[in-house]
Parts: C-alpha cells; structure tokens; sequence
C-alpha cells in the first residue's frame, strides 16, 4: 500500500479517540488514510449524495467504525479475497482494506457515480489492494474467500448473489461466506433462509448507542 500524506493532515478527536480505542494496533499511517477517507467522502457529499447528509457529523462511528466491525468478528489473512457488493462510497470495503492491507479488495456498485468516488480515493492515495468497479454482482465471475456488504438488501435476495463466488478452501478462523453488517429487527427477514446463521451483536464490541441495534449476519458457504 502506498500512503500519500496532505501537508499536515489532522486527526479528528474521533479518529483517535474512537478508532484507536477499539483498534490499539492500528497504525498512525491507517489512521492517517483512515481520516483521509473520512475527508474525502465530506468533500465529495457536497454535491454527491455519497451517504445521508444527516451522516455526515457523525459518518467516523456510524460509516467507518460500523464498517470495521466485520475486523472484530474476523481478521483476514494475508491474501484473502474479499468482494463488497454494493459498496457506494466504499463501505465497508475501503475501512478493512486500509486495516487489512495484505489482502484483496474488490468492491462493486451498479451506480456509477459513487464507484467515481471510490475509484478517485483509491487512485489518489494509492491503495494498491482495492479493485472498484461499476458492475452488477450477477456480471461478477470471480471467487472469493468472503462477501460482505452493509444494509445492501433482504438477505433472501442477497445470499443467492453469492452462488459461484466463494471459493474452496480456508485460510482463515471463520470459514468463507457471506459477512453482511445488519440493523434492526431480522426475524422475520431470516426466517425463511434455511442455511445455518450465525448473528453477532456489534454492541458486544462497540459501546457507541448507534450499535444497539447492529448486527453482522455469518453465513457459512
């Protein structure tokens, strides 16, 4: 990964206080990208609406710090595979490829505006680890050890975007599948899915009020 860094570019309070407090390790290089994205994605929201404009104050927890939550459940490998679908303005893709720079990014969008985005941050700061692309996850002919996504749609509709694409084979703690960060009440949403699922509640790492009713769903492929 190459890191270009702005003359004096400042840490938000929150990029410190936040993600250092849940990420000790990280480094101040990843904090740094970390708090160039968070920069990047304000600028370009100002005439593109990349996430909620109500968001935007609080984009550190509510969009970084929701996306590397998949980071608590899992720690990727060197040369995982990881595909995003759905992904916007690159969540949760551009958070876990800063935190997971020895692995491989692949994010996709059928808008493609927001691909723009992504693709103007990844070329800018040199994220050699991250493919964006403007395309419909049913045109993707890859396999990966993963899938994640954030709130992208019903996981009915969803799981069956993953038939073909997770490959054989595992290299790491979680066995690969699908990895989608969730909200709300999913009972009704999961019920009628037959394979094995796993739910995690964000609020078991995160302490943030946001991630009281956060959940990453697990579903082994």
């Amino acid at each position: 990964m190459i890191v270009i860094f702005e003359k004096r570019v400042p840490l938000s309070p929150q990029i410190m206080d936040t993600i250092k407090k849940y990420f000790p390790a990280i480094s101040d290089e990843q904090l740094v990208l970390l708090e160039q994205f968070h920069q990047h994605i304000l600028q370009w929201n100002e005439n593109i609406n990349v996430i909620s404009r109500k968001d935007t104050e609080e984009m550190i927890v509510k969009h970084i710090l929701h996306s590397l939550a998949i980071a608590k459940l899992v720690s990727f490998t060197e040369g995982t595979k990881i595909l995003d679908i759905g992904t916007g303005g690159g969540f949760p893709g551009i958070p876990l490829a800063i935190l997971f720079p020895e692995c491989e990014f692949h994010l996709i969008d059928s808008t493609g505006k927001k691909i723009t985005v992504v693709n103007a941050f990844v070329k800018k700061y040199g994220l050699q680890n991250v493919v964006a692309e403007k395309i419909r996850a049913e045109e993707v002919e890859n396999k990966y050890d993963f899938i994640v996504s954030r709130a992208v749609m019903a996981m009915p509709k969803f799981i069956p975007l993953a038939k073909g694409k997770i490959r054989k084979g595992q290299q790491n703690s979680l066995r690969n599948g699908i990895i989608a960060l969730k909200g709300g009440d999913l009972t009704e949403e999961l019920a009628e899915i037959k394979k094995t699922i796993q739910l995690f509640n964000i609020s078991d790492w995160f302490s943030e009020p946001f991630f009281e009713t956060k959940k990453i769903v697990y579903i082994k492929m």
